[in-house]
């Protein structure tokens, strides 16, 4: 592992104006070059991760919360940016030439902002949380990500890519993690005096020459600027207009500071917009009612112009993190959404909510259930001289038909094998209900069959067949889950099926007995089935009027 001297001496070496030594080494197929900077790109990593790794072990998590998330997010994205590196770089990649730069380079950005953002923030939350110890450790594992970016970036690189096109451009962060950085003799952390950021703010001030005051020195910054002389204006404002964040005087006539704040917080929609109170006042009171109502921060009168802008752009890249961490909240939400419609094609609610939670073996005894089993005759010669594509076609679409019946019924489809269709009643939620509801779909899924056949100038039969009793249910596999059945009621219910006749619903005596005097039945005298010998069949006629 290299020195963490040896990436600070590579970093000089890349000044503003010149090629970066990874750009000299691809254009110069220089392999051992490229292989010295994959190295050498491990040492701020190693800061990074290490430092980190130090700072959360030292940290008692219960009293630091806020500085643990953000060293965990530290952490995980100097970990993601290892794998990146180490991915990009590979041996095999730099032997054959297939290294691709912007990719690199694209990739990077998202880890590296994670990194940068989160340590400024923890910077601060160490000072507010009493722990100046810390910001040193913070400091280093800015510089890391610093000396880091350095090393693949120039002022040469910066010209051959195109900075419209998405990717091509630094976020606001690396702008400020792109200068040295200041210790606080030289006049503050990056971030603040050093870094320049661009926003939507509003000024509520009573004072007109206060608000004019205020408006062109953050104009001048670069701000667009808004200004409202009561905190009943700035309400209106608030409502028609979106602003990153709000710079709010405290003394004012109709509505003050303290109660504008308040309906500020309590809007849904403009809760989270950052606030930063303006005021003379000079006590320990007002500052802690500002901070407990919400406010982002709180700047007295006279303000000083560093202190000030440096506290808009911290309030500004937070607010920045916080919408994006939202925006990923929202897309992990949506893919959350989409993973459980998937899950819940394949497994019962009741059974995805379980292995959701972590359960890995899934499988439960249920003493009564019925089970049915309902097979196309004849299917595969009628298919046989038919386009595959007609045929998945009209399988989906009489199978679709039989799965809205079997939702109306609440009954749970376990599968279908080529052209057979399978469900059960009273699992994975017991219902004692279950054999009557698989007697409504049997009958029923006669009735689709019709209608299908009529739809397509076809005539094809249905077998059915019904038995009730215990059944054992879970799941069959790891990746590629399954939700089925075992049991001889199952092998009973497949029996009635496959030694039924077309178009008829075969039941065996235990699921008559469940059904009697509710649905009409033609006794059918006894079978042979197979393990079982001779057992006493019904067909199930119709629902009894």
């Amino acid at each position: 592992m290299s020195e963490p001297s040896s990436g600070s001496e590579r970093a000089s070496s890349c000044a503003p104006g010149t090629i970066s030594p990874f750009l000299r080494a691809l254009q110069a197929n220089d392999l051992e070059t490229l292989t010295q900077l994959r190295h050498a790109l491990r040492t701020p990593l190693n800061q990074i991760i290490g430092y980190s790794e130090m700072l959360m072990e030292s940290i008692d998590e219960g009293d630091s919360a806020r500085l643990m998330a953000g060293l965990k997010k530290i952490h995980t994205a100097g970990g993601q940016l290892l794998a990146l590196f180490n991915d990009a770089l590979a041996p095999w990649k730099i032997e054959t030439g297939k290294i691709d730069l912007l990719a690199m380079r694209r990739d990077m950005l998202a880890p590296l902002n994670a990194i940068v953002g989160n340590s400024l923030l923890c910077q601060e939350a160490a000072v507010q949380l009493g722990k100046p110890e810390l910001v040193s450790d913070f400091k280093r594992i800015n510089q890391a990500a610093y000396n880091l970016h350095r090393l693949f970036e120039s002022e040469d690189f910066g010209h051959r890519i195109d900075l419209g096109k998405p990717g091509g451009a630094l976020p606001s962060v690396l702008g400020a993690a792109s200068q040295p950085l200041k210790t606080a003799a030289s006049g503050g952390l990056p971030g603040t005096s050093g870094a320049q950021m661009s926003g939507s703010l509003l000024v509520v001030d009573d004072d007109a020459m206060n608000r004019e005051m205020m408006a062109r020195r953050l104009q001048r910054s670069g701000f667009s600027v808004a200004t409202a002389e009561d905190g009943r204006v700035a309400l209106e404002l608030l409502k028609q207009q979106s602003f990153d964040l709000v710079l709010l005087d405290i003394i004012m006539p109709e509505l003050d500071g303290f109660h504008t704040l308040e309906f500020i917080k309590a809007d849904p929609k403009i809760r989270h917009l950052p606030v930063i109170m303006l005021t003379a006042l000079d006590d320990v009171d007002s500052t802690v009612r500002c901070i407990e109502a919400g406010a982002e921060d709180y700047v007295p009168k006279p303000f000083n112009p560093v202190i000030l802008h440096a506290r808009i752009n911290a309030s500004l890249e937070k607010k920045r993190l916080r919408d994006q961490e939202q925006a990923y909240l929202a897309e992990l939400q949506a893919e959350r959404a989409n993973s459980d419609r998937l899950l819940l094609n394949v497994l019962p609610k009741a059974v995805a909510d379980r292995l959701k939670q972590g359960e890995r073996t899934i499988v439960d005894s249920f003493r009564d259930a019925t089970v049915v089993f309902a097979d196309i005759v004849g299917f595969t010669s009628f298919s046989a001289n038919m386009a595959p594509s007609r045929t998945v076609q009209l399988l989906n679409d009489l199978f679709s038909g039989f799965d809205k019946l079997a939702e109306t019924y609440q009954l749970e489809k376990i599968k279908t094998i080529g052209d057979s269709y399978m469900v059960v009643g009273g699992i994975p939620t017991p219902d004692p209900e279950h054999a009557e509801r698989c007697a409504w779909m049997a009958l029923d899924m006669l009735e689709v069959l019709q209608h299908f056949n009529r739809r397509n100038s076809i005539d094809l039969s249905l077998r059915v067949g019904l038995n009730s009793g215990p059944v054992v249910a879970g799941i069959i596999g790891t990746k590629k889950f399954s939700y089925d059945l075992w049991g001889d009621t199952v092998n009973v219910a497949s029996r009635m099926e496959s030694q039924g006749q077309p178009g008829m619903i075969q039941v065996s005596a235990s699921t008559h007995a469940l059904l009697a005097g509710r649905f009409v039945f033609e006794d059918r005298g006894t079978i042979e089935v197979k393990n079982r010998g001779m057992m006493a069949t019904y067909r199930l006629i119709r629902r009894m009027a």
